[in-house]
């Protein structure tokens, strides 16, 4: 089971990475916080010392077609924000 699934690259993100030392990633849904620790120190050789974890919920959709109506939905997503020790980053651009 692959903990981390991408980061998350997005202008809050960026920010908050350059601001906090907050780095976000995408995660498995089922991981938990001590998991998603082990698996960013043995991916980037960092020091991690909090995870704070987002469950997203699916987006719900109706489409109304000739055929009737179509209900659908997206995929549920977790989110980690890892905050890492004083002094050490992660270089997202050059190791994806």
């Amino acid at each position: 089971m692959s903990i981390l699934i991408k980061p998350i690259i997005t202008e809050k993100a960026t920010a908050n990475s350059e601001v906090n030392n907050c780095y976000s990633f995408f995660v498995n849904t089922k991981a938990n916080k001590v998991e998603i620790k082990k698996a960013v120190e043995a991916a980037y050789g960092v020091s991690v010392e909090k995870v704070r974890t987002i469950n997203v919920r699916p987006d719900r959709n109706t489409k109304y077609t000739k055929t009737g109506i179509q209900h659908g939905k997206t995929n549920a997503k977790k989110k980690a924000i890892v905050q890492l020790a004083e002094g050490e980053m992660i270089d997202l651009y050059t190791n994806m």
